[in-house]
């Protein structure tokens, strides 16, 4: 079972930034495929940014630029560093992770943009 918890959400005016990270724990060795998608209210999920399992790095196109995701695997933490901040990123933030043939998500943290 891998556990992924989620901080760094919250209440930021538009073209703020904010930090979140993404902890793995449990019965993990090493998490290669680890992390971001967002779902908007009304709204489908959608991919944010994510290392891939071969050690790429996928963004949504929308938000190359300004998302960056970068990782600590001696913590098996992920990072989003969001820049630029605007009302339409405002949306529950999930880290997802896929481990031993299973895909784990976090609670989601909330990330409102908003003056």
């Amino acid at each position: 079972q891998v556990q992924l918890v989620e901080s760094g959400g919250g209440l930021v005016q538009p073209g703020g930034s904010l930090r979140l990270s993404c902890a793995a724990s449990g019965s993990i060795f090493r998490i290669l495929a680890m992390g971001w998608y967002r779902q908007a209210p009304g709204k489908q999920r959608e991919l944010v940014a994510m290392f891939t399992s071969g050690g790429s790095t996928n963004y949504a196109e929308s938000l190359k630029g300004r998302f960056t995701i970068s990782r600590d695997n001696a913590k098996n933490t992920v990072y989003l560093q969001m820049n630029s901040l605007k009302p339409e990123d405002t949306a529950v933030y999930s880290c997802t992770t896929l481990y031993g043939g299973g895909q784990y998500w976090g609670q989601g943290t909330q990330v409102t943009v908003s003056s």
